[in-house]
């Protein structure tokens, strides 16, 4: 399912571009993957329950989520956001009688104060699974987010490195998720929005086929946002596409 809105000129604040895209792969025959794009709210859900109960549980999730922002009108913070979750988790849980779950990942872009009483534009992250959210900033590419998976857990405790996550067995359990589970609740953190920058939000079927090096590098080359979506999916499908992959991109531009 997609949500989204073609205007680049639409959110009250930075001006921003952005490019999405999402492919089935080479191994699936059906796409569990979604996404939302919209005014300020950008956002990539991964499905999980197969039998088209992944793709339910997706499908709830952006909604809940793009209901949510509309209906407050983008004035959010953490707390908003996580009732647009629970939301999200109760939707899930009733349709697939709690038997799909989905990740959930993406930013929306607050005004904040500052000591001066001025404000700010941010990004306010979020993230609930192995979905993940990254931001290039002057060349610097960042992730902004952490896998709640095994393997990230295995990582963290030096029991195996980065690299060997693309190929571990247990890869692909994770242990967050909305819809399934005991644990819903999001991360949260905040990046200050500058022009310049480039907000990616994706599933794993990209981050398990390309290295953040790799991506970084793609995102680097100067491409418009479009482009480089599409040159990221068709990457991920050149280094295998075993996985949905689900791109969003977002450019920060210089005001009209």
């Amino acid at each position: 399912m997609t949500l989204s809105d073609d205007s680049t000129d639409a959110l009250q604040g930075p001006y921003v571009d952005y490019g999405y895209g999402s492919h089935v792969g080479l191994r699936r025959e059906l796409n569990e993957d979604s996404y939302v794009v919209t005014d300020g709210l950008f956002a990539v859900a991964d499905g999980m329950g197969g039998h088209e109960a992944g793709e339910v549980a997706s499908s709830l999730a952006v909604q809940a989520l793009a209901e949510g922002w509309e209906r407050t009108g983008g004035d959010v913070g953490e707390a908003e956001i996580q009732e647009f979750l629970d939301d999200a988790d109760r939707r899930i849980r009733e349709a697939t009688d709690s038997k799909a779950g989905t990740t959930l990942s993406g930013a929306v872009v607050v005004e904040t104060p500052t000591e001066d009483s001025s404000s700010q534009w941010q990004w306010l992250v979020f993230n609930i699974g192995d979905s993940r959210t990254y931001l290039l900033n002057d060349g610097a590419f960042i992730r902004l987010t952490r896998d709640h998976s095994q393997v990230q857990d295995l990582v963290d405790s030096g029991m195996i490195t980065a690299e060997e996550m693309h190929t571990h067995p247990q890869r692909n359990v994770i242990t967050r998720a909305l819809g399934a589970g005991d644990v819903w609740g999001a991360d949260f953190s905040t990046a200050t929005v500058t022009t310049g920058q480039r907000l990616l939000i994706c599933s794993d079927g990209l981050t398990g086929e390309l290295t953040d090096q790799q991506i970084a590098t793609i995102l680097n080359a100067g491409h418009s946002a479009q482009e480089t979506v599409d040159w990221l999916i068709h990457q991920s499908l050149r280094f295998g596409g075993r996985d949905n992959v689900t791109v969003v991109l977002v450019d920060v531009k210089e005001g009209n």
